[in-house]
């Protein structure tokens, strides 16, 4: 069986070398790249053509990584791609990852891209639960991810469930609190209102800010044994070398900053650090796998390295990249000062239009409120000009009735003298019809009355009618009045957007950012403050049953105020310890 395996990887290496090209698959934090590479590529050029296509000029902190049995391996830059230990079938797969971590992101990282990418590469880890994260920093590291993601909190348009299908916290911290998902939404949706204001980029570099405190961020861990026989871990940063206990990986045992590293030699299988002081005790250990210990020189010789570089006078190339970045943040400001100006210019433009919107809608009502009170006058004065019309005829009704009456006496008296009965009769008729002639006088004189007292109506609703017509005449004139003022304001913050930044703008400027620089301890104090208001704010849902072990160490290490940096001494960062840096005798031996 090994000898077959043996003829198929001897069978695809000749395949391999008849091969004019290959092809390779980068796979970063974001996207898939696939490259057609020539078979004598080095891997320094397929790392260069890689940065090239990403736009990255900060290349010194990252590599392409594979896997090789049961560990990893990064890509050697000096020598093929195809003749390293690199995975035999194609299209070949390599991680761009983040090789090497700065001591201070914030200093350090000069590109967008280059802190982009680390953004990405630590967010994974700490969710995966590769880096421990105490719930309060994970809950706040959530919260400038959303932001990071989302821009600027906005009611509105992030109403909650907007966070139900991301993943924003590691299942550890998940499962250590009686919270449901709505719950862990609410606090961090508080903390992402608070970032309003900040760039994605900002939030990003906020996120990097307090991740780089935690006590595993940039670590690399290694199974070590040392002389005696004891197994341990052995863990390699930016700052130094440390020795850790197996089941704690946050506090170290010893530590061992590079400047105070003398030498280390490499021989057989066999580590050895020899510190600075010589009266110190040497530290050796070993590692039972080639490979494993491959790694840990080359990890150990880039840390150093970089450690190096960031005492000494930055190179031309990096001070032009600082140069181009302080440019276009500048810039970025100047800009993003602009957009706030046109922004807050249309909002007021927006809330006069409204305004006037408003009073015109209030002006419609009321014309249409005195159009309607005139439409019920003038059906008032069309019932009351009946109404006298029908007085009128019953007032020439009870006249003509009268008249007969009157008649009808006058007949009776010429008959009188036909007999005393009759006379008497008819005088009977006569007393009779002359009280039925005053009724019926009395009742035309009361329907007179009331026809004029119509007719005074009548002529009132006219009155009001001509009243509600010039009402309704001026409201209209105030309407017209009203829709030009909304066009000419509505047209104002338009001719307005225009303006030119002047040089006291970009001096301005650089007084704010000085300012950003004094104010950095207090955003310290802040932060540390908003932690522990978090952590009070869960602490009565924690479950203790199911806090991990690494969970009660940091828990103690909190008490106590350890950390993997409390075995360091102040290591100089500044240009000003540089020379005495540049001294040290360190020297790697194989």
């Amino acid at each position: 069986m090994a000898s077959a395996l043996a003829a198929k990887m001897g069978f695809n290496s000749l395949l391999r070398k008849q091969a004019k090209n290959f092809s390779v698959r980068i796979c970063t934090m974001e996207s898939d790249m696939e490259f057609n590479c020539e078979v004598k590529l080095k891997g320094k050029e397929l790392f260069d053509l890689v940065c090239r296509a990403l736009g990255l000029r900060e290349t010194w902190f990252f590599g392409l990584q594979y896997n090789v049995k049961d560990t990893v391996a990064w890509l050697k830059m000096e020598k093929r791609v195809l003749d390293q230990e690199i995975p035999k079938e194609e299209p070949i797969t390599f991680q761009f990852l983040a090789k090497f971590y700065p001591e201070n992101a914030e200093e350090e990282l000069v590109q967008d891209i280059t802190q982009h990418l680390f953004f990405l590469q630590v967010k994974k880890k700490i969710l995966d639960e590769e880096i421990h994260c105490p719930p309060e920093a994970s809950v706040l590291l959530a919260s400038y991810a959303v932001h990071a993601k989302y821009g600027d909190y906005d009611p509105g348009i992030h109403k909650p469930g907007f966070l139900a299908e991301e993943e924003l916290l590691p299942k550890r911290v998940i499962n250590l609190y009686q919270m449901t998902p709505e719950m862990w939404e609410e606090r961090i949706t508080a903390c992402y209102a608070q970032h309003r204001g900040r760039t994605r980029d900002e939030a990003e570099m906020e996120y990097l800010k307090i991740a780089q405190d935690l006590d595993m961020y940039g670590v690399n861990y290694f199974l070590i044994r040392n002389k005696k026989g004891t197994d341990l871990l052995l863990g390699v940063d930016a700052l130094g070398l440390h020795i850790y206990d197996l089941d704690n990986k946050l506090t170290p045992k010893c530590s061992f900053p590079w400047n105070e590293i003398r030498n280390i030699s490499y021989s057989d299988k066999e580590f050895t650090i020899k510190p600075l002081d010589k009266k110190a005790n040497v530290f050796k250990f070993n590692s039972s796998r080639l490979r494993v210990n491959k790694l840990i020189l080359q990890l150990c010789i880039g840390n150093h390295d970089l450690f190096m570089r960031r005492r000494r006078v930055d190179s031309l190339e990096v001070q032009q990249m600082k140069a181009q970045a302080r440019e276009e943040h500048a810039r970025k400001q100047v800009e993003r000062q602009r957009l706030q100006r046109e922004k807050q210019m249309r909002e007021e433009a927006e809330r006069a239009r409204n305004e006037l919107e408003r009073r015109l809608m209030h002006l419609q009502d009321e014309a249409q409120m005195a159009n309607d009170a005139l439409l019920r006058s003038e059906q008032t004065a069309d019932l009351l000009a009946e109404k006298a019309q029908i007085a009128e005829e019953e007032a020439k009704l009870l006249a003509e009735k009268a008249a007969e009456a009157e008649t009808e006496m006058q007949r009776i008296k010429v008959t009188a003298i036909r007999g005393q009965e009759e006379r008497r009769l008819i005088e009977q008729k006569m007393i009779q019809a002359e009280m039925l002639a005053l009724q019926m006088a009395e009742e035309s004189e009361r329907r007179a009355k009331e026809a004029e007292h119509l007719k005074q109506d009548l002529q009132e609703a006219r009155e009001s009618e001509r009243r509600a017509k010039h009402k309704l005449l001026e409201i209209m004139s105030k309407d017209v009045y009203v829709v030009r003022e909304i066009c000419s304001n509505v047209s104002t913050p338009r001719e307005n957007l225009s303006f030119e930044f002047k040089d006291t703008d970009m001096k301005r400027l650089s007084m704010e950012i000085e300012k950003e620089k004094v104010e950095y301890m207090e955003k310290s104090k802040h932060l540390q403050e908003q932690l522990n208001e978090l952590k009070t704010e869960i602490e009565s849902l924690k479950l203790k049953e199911r806090e991990t072990p690494l969970d009660i160490i940091h828990n103690q290490n909190a008490e106590q105020g350890t950390s993997k940096h409390s075995n360091f001494k102040k290591v100089p960062n500044s240009r000003h310890g540089a020379q005495i840096l540049l001294c040290l005798p360190f020297i790697i031996r194989l």
